[in-house]
């Protein structure tokens, strides 16, 4: 099918065919296409930055894998359990060419398996977490393209320049004209209505941006995952006020509106707690180690290696990449060679006394008098009595000695 889109305070005109291609007589839809287009390009950046966050690449595929597969059929899930009307078979129900992808049913499903992937994997839950969150604000902001496409997910009716109109949204709104009324919306079909799916693209945009100026300069692990939660909720409450085709959980109560409210505060909550206690500290990332296998047979004597956050994205590729050069190239004898070091310089530190338990006539000399220190005095000579090993004279002494005796006994 092909709409004729129009926007009439600003003089634009398009028409939108929903179908890209045919293979077979299936039907390709852009829908699909743009959806799977913003999935991609939030892949490529998580797998970009995931040695910033700590996390191996390899094993992010398996967590990535799962929790988008967990996250399309949750949000199919989402929308079929709360659309407005019933459908006519199990296929209609699995058939998504058309739309029908609830945003908060994929988010819910891709954190909860992608969390439950990430434990039976080994990647570190909340660092996951919070790139995740950057990535969804990518696919969501380019994947509302696709409602443009479908010319769903829009608003009442406006008369700013940027109002749209087409076969699409007039048909629709003739057709719920009764379940608007009961909501107490009323809305002229042939005005132009809000792209709210315009709004919400360039909020999740602009909300990418923000985090992910944040990356380097968050204070606790999960801090970018409740930011993600608190933009993404503000913007949908009021968006989702706007529009005409919301998901309802009774006649006056938007579900989105409902799940919007409650993970804001709860976010928000947790968010300011978070940063209270990170004050004065700096957020350390553990490296992402490739090979934890051979981690666990080091038995603990293999150090796994940090950064601060702040790290440069450079820096934190490079000095992964040297530990895990490291342990490929790690061996028992290692240990054992590290702990006989360790107990040299222990046993090298235990035998030197330190400088004030040292005897006095083992005390490093003195510093050179200054002109101004008072001259001390000569030692006197001791007495014969007092003197246990007296030094052994030289020979003009010696002799000076006998005479002495001599003469002594002469008296």
């Amino acid at each position: 099918m092909t709409y004729n889109v129009q926007f009439p305070g600003l003089g634009l005109e398009f028409a939108l065919n929903r179908v890209a291609f045919s293979i077979g007589g299936f039907d390709i839809y852009w829908y699909g296409i743009i959806i799977a287009a913003g999935m991609l390009l939030a892949m490529a950046f998580a797998f970009r930055k995931a040695v910033d966050f700590g996390i191996d690449g390899d094993r992010l595929v398996d967590v990535v894998f799962i929790g988008v597969v967990a996250g399309v059929i949750c949000a199919r899930a989402y929308y079929v359990a709360f659309a407005p009307f019933e459908y006519e078979s199990i296929w209609q129900m699995l058939d998504i060419r058309q739309g029908g992808l609830a945003i908060y049913g994929g988010v819910i499903g891709a954190f909860v398996f992608g969390g439950l992937a990430a434990k039976w994997r080994k990647v570190p839950i909340l660092p996951l977490f919070d790139l995740v969150g950057i990535c969804f604000l990518i696919g969501q902001g380019i994947g509302r393209w696709a409602n443009f496409v479908n010319q769903e997910a829009f608003g009442t009716n406006t008369d700013l320049p940027w109002g749209m109109i087409s076969e699409g949204t007039v048909n629709y709104l003739v057709g719920v004209q009764s379940t608007l009324a009961a909501e107490g919306v009323t809305v002229d079909p042939l005005q132009p209505v809000h792209p709210t799916f315009l709004y919400e693209s360039l909020w999740c945009l602009a909300g990418f941006v923000v985090l992910a100026l944040l990356i380097k300069r968050r204070k606790f692990n999960g801090q970018l995952f409740l930011g993600y939660i608190i933009w993404y909720g503000i913007g949908r409450f009021w968006i989702e006020g706007l529009r005409t085709d919301a998901l309802m959980v009774n006649d006056t109560l938007r579900t989105s509106q409902l799940v919007a409210l409650v993970s804001v505060l709860a976010a928000f909550i947790l968010m300011v707690l978070g940063l209270l206690r990170a004050r004065g500290k700096t957020l350390m990332v553990p490296l992402a180690v490739a090979d934890l296998k051979k981690l666990k047979e080091t038995g603990g004597a293999f150090p796994v290696e940090d950064l601060p956050a702040s790290a440069p994205h450079k820096e934190f590729a490079r000095a992964t990449a040297e530990m895990n050069r490291r342990l490929a190239d790690w061996k028992p004898e290692d240990a054992a060679g590290s702990e006989e070091d360790a107990g040299a310089d222990a046993t090298a530190e235990e035998a030197a006394p330190a400088e004030a338990d040292l005897p006095a006539a083992q005390q490093p000399e003195a510093a050179e008098e200054t002109p101004d220190a008072a001259p001390q005095a000569e030692p006197e000579t001791p007495d014969e009595e007092t003197t246990s090993a007296p030094a052994e004279p030289d020979g003009g002494e010696q002799e000076k000695k006998e005479d002495a005796e001599d003469a002594g006994k002469a008296d």
